[in-house]
């Protein structure tokens, strides 16, 4: 590991595993627990952190300069990758889904002000960048740039995400997670003992690719995971007033916040499957927290 990168986790706190205190899971004989990544860092937190980890050391090794990448307008991803750039002495360029508005959002502001350069491209442009999934694909890419596809989702992400799952002390039953790229979804699997069952909730419309994509990440076949395609809300960054009550309710009774478009739809589907007794009777869960919670911005 780069000592840039040593120097900079040295300045985190611990992820911890937070016990759900709620009468309703006792009536449903259900233990549930939350892997805190949102404490890890104000900025860089959740599995943005643990995706971006090990891509950063690759970055570094290369002595490569700039790193170029792409999301939307609330991007967790350019959020975190913007603000690390910098503590890195990296520049950043973002290339950004749609035209540019008139003023810009708060996360984008954030980008700026941390140095990314931001590029916005077209919806059909930016869904064609897809397909470009190493590091040098890019085309039109100059010495010393290093291109991290959308949300950090190639390979090395899986050793970082990876390593959340090995600091999990307690035995458990089954392994919640969103599912946006399904890369954190595909280190989790990788990393999970055969016994646990590993559950990912996917936070957009349609997402089954997702299973092909996740399949194809993993480094060898498993059969203890599934994706749940049930609790979108009508698509990516999508909510209602059912979901935004409960996702406030939660933090009113738990004092743990968390954003409505990721974590927020895993949780409400959580819930609603313990009470349609999907989840047997004396199954302890883990629900991961994937941080982003600069994204509430959105909504408020």
């Amino acid at each position: 590991m780069h000592p840039e990168l040593i120097k900079l986790e040295k300045t985190f706190k611990p992820s911890i595993l937070t016990k759900i205190d709620d009468p309703m899971l006792a009536q449903y004989q259900i233990e549930l627990w939350m892997k805190r990544d949102d404490l890890l860092h104000p900025v860089i937190s959740g599995n943005k952190w643990r995706k971006l980890k090990y891509s950063l050391d690759h970055v570094l090794s290369l002595d490569a300069d700039t790193i170029i990448s792409m999301g939307g307008a609330y991007s967790n991803h350019l959020h975190a990758l913007a603000y690390v750039g910098k503590v890195l002495g990296l520049k950043t360029i973002g290339l950004v889904r749609g035209k540019q508005p008139v003023t810009l959002t708060p996360t984008l502001s954030d980008i700026k002000d941390w140095g990314m350069e931001l590029r916005f491209v077209s919806r059909a442009d930016y869904r064609l960048l897809r397909q470009y999934k190493n590091h040098q694909a890019l085309p039109g890419l100059e010495p010393g740039q290093y291109w991290l596809t959308e949300g950090g989702a190639q390979t090395l992400a899986l050793k970082g995400v990876a390593e959340l799952v090995n600091e999990i002390e307690i035995p458990y039953d089954t392994l919640c997670v969103p599912c946006g790229t399904g890369t954190t979804l595909a280190g989790i699997i990788d990393a999970a003992q055969e016994q646990v069952s590993v559950l990912g909730f996917a936070a957009l419309k349609n997402a089954g690719f997702l299973l092909g994509e996740v399949e194809a990440m993993l480094s060898q076949s498993r059969n203890n995971w599934q994706i749940n395609l049930d609790y979108h809300f009508g698509g990516f960054a999508k909510v209602n007033a059912e979901l935004n009550a409960f996702t406030n309710d939660f933090e009113l009774k738990t004092n743990i916040p968390f954003e409505p478009v990721y974590t927020g739809k895993m949780m409400y589907a959580v819930y609603d499957l313990i009470k349609k007794h999907y989840f047997k009777p004396g199954e302890r869960i883990i629900a991961l927290h994937t941080g982003g919670l600069q994204g509430k911005r959105g909504f408020s």
